[in-house]
């Protein structure tokens, strides 16, 4: 162990981290950017389209299970580079496809390695960092699905403008090979980090539980008899279909209700997703400054939890928006609010359970929510379709955003009725 080295280094962890997952939805957002040029190409409805982004959460359920265990078995670098690498070339696969069978393929193949992302960073930040600082990392790597899509509404409008739909998967997908270099030089765990202080390292290790090398295998079907673990699947469940929708469908819900062009770079959604960052950001620091002030950790998440959940009902608001930046106002408090929750949900993993089970409960939980994800699309898409046919697409949505308001409230609910009891399990209750 260095003795002299960077006294902040966990912070450099959090860059990669963030960056990573910025390409990871940068990716992800493609398909949606480019939904009003594709469909036309390929004559697609919105029920076609429904069943490529439910290919892509299909695999992704699939992935996070995978992706989960592996990465519990082989450990965060990696695995963090194993999932890169495969997300990576199905991103680049998908300028080949020829119709919606082979957009869904190429989607399968996406969503399997992208779902590796959230179980890697989740677990790096239990093994860099003390409970009282991971839920400001995890809202600042979680920062990276915003800055994805913003990037993604920047660089696709140029590509498209100067090449073509083909090499908007190709450039965008080769990303991921760029970033796999810096952490292969850059990451390690902290015992084997040579450029970590002994000084930064006492300090990380002065707030977790359990000691970093402990050699134990998780039985991984006990995690299902924990209530801890049902809590973590309602976070997620219930309330990742609703970001699916956020990020799939709104670039056309802008489209078709306020004529927005989405060959140009467009400032209504910037502000949208932009906001999610601040989101992230805030909603991991609010529950931080909480524990800092006493409150014990499991109940300042749920707090933070509650009132997010209450303040998410605003979006039901949003059929009544008489204009294009009302509804960008409105939505970006609810885009912003859906980051906040979805960064202390994350950190309730690493709250509740020891760090050689973190990435198999956010794979769990992530494959709840992609579950989830494959059952709302088809409901948004046979809505969309029924009210497209009744001259009346704004109906569809308005029913969409209804449900959306009144879903965080009852994630919430089930939560807190799971969690009245719980405390840090053990990992000895694992084995």
């Amino acid at each position: 162990m260095s003795q002299s080295k960077t006294k902040n280094y966990r912070w450099i962890i959090v860059v990669l981290l963030f960056t990573a997952t910025t390409i990871n939805y940068l990716d992800r957002q493609i398909i949606g950017l480019l939904k009003p040029i594709l469909e036309k190409e390929f004559q697609w409805t919105e029920t076609d389209f429904a069943r490529i982004v439910m290919a892509f959460t299909a695999a992704y359920a699939i992935g996070l299970l995978t992706f989960g265990w592996i990465i519990d078995k082989i450990g965060t670098k990696s695995g963090y580079a194993i999932t890169i690498i495969f997300w990576s070339v199905a991103g680049i696969l998908h300028a080949w496809a020829k119709s919606a069978f082979g957009f869904g393929l190429a989607r399968v193949g996406l969503g399997l390695g992208e779902a590796g992302n959230y179980p890697a960073a989740v677990k790096t930040v239990a093994e860099w960092f003390p409970k009282k600082e991971r839920a400001l990392a995890t809202g600042l790597f979680n920062a990276g699905t915003s800055i994805g899509v913003v990037v993604a509404l920047m660089i696709v409008p140029w590509i498209l403008n100067n090449y073509g739909w083909h090499e908007v998967f190709i450039i965008t997908g080769a990303l991921g090979f760029v970033w796999l270099i810096f952490w292969w030089i850059f990451y390690d765990v902290p015992s084997k980090q040579k450029r970590l202080s002994q000084e930064e390292y006492d300090y990380i290790k002065s707030g977790q539980e359990i000691k970093e090398d402990g050699k134990v295998k998780v039985n991984w079907l006990k995690l299902f008899t924990l209530p801890q673990t049902w809590a973590y699947i309602t976070g997620k469940g219930l309330i990742d279909p609703i970001y699916w929708f956020f990020l799939f469908w709104l670039p056309s819900y802008f489209a078709s209700t306020f004529n927005l062009d989405l060959k140009k770079p467009s400032l209504e959604l910037m502000i949208i997703y932009g906001a999610t960052t601040a989101g992230s950001i805030l909603g991991g620091y609010f529950s931080s400054i909480l524990i800092k002030k006493g409150y014990p950790t499991l109940k300042a998440r749920k707090t933070v939890l509650f009132i997010f959940a209450v303040v998410e009902l605003s979006i039901i608001l949003v059929q009544f928006a008489t204009g294009v930046w009302m509804a960008v106002a409105m939505i970006s408090v609810a885009v912003a609010v859906h980051q906040a929750w979805a960064t202390n949900v994350f950190t309730l993993a690493s709250d509740m359970f020891p760090k050689q089970a973190v990435s198999s409960v956010v794979g769990i939980g992530g494959t709840a929510g992609a579950l989830g994800g494959i059952l709302f699309p088809m409901l948004i898409g046979s809505l969309l379709d029924t009210y497209k046919a009744a001259g009346n697409l704004a109906g569809g949505y308005n029913i969409i955003f209804t449900i959306c308001g009144f879903t965080y409230l009852t994630a919430w609910l089930i939560i807190h009725l799971l969690t009245r009891k719980s405390v840090l399990v053990d990992v000895e209750e694992l084995v």
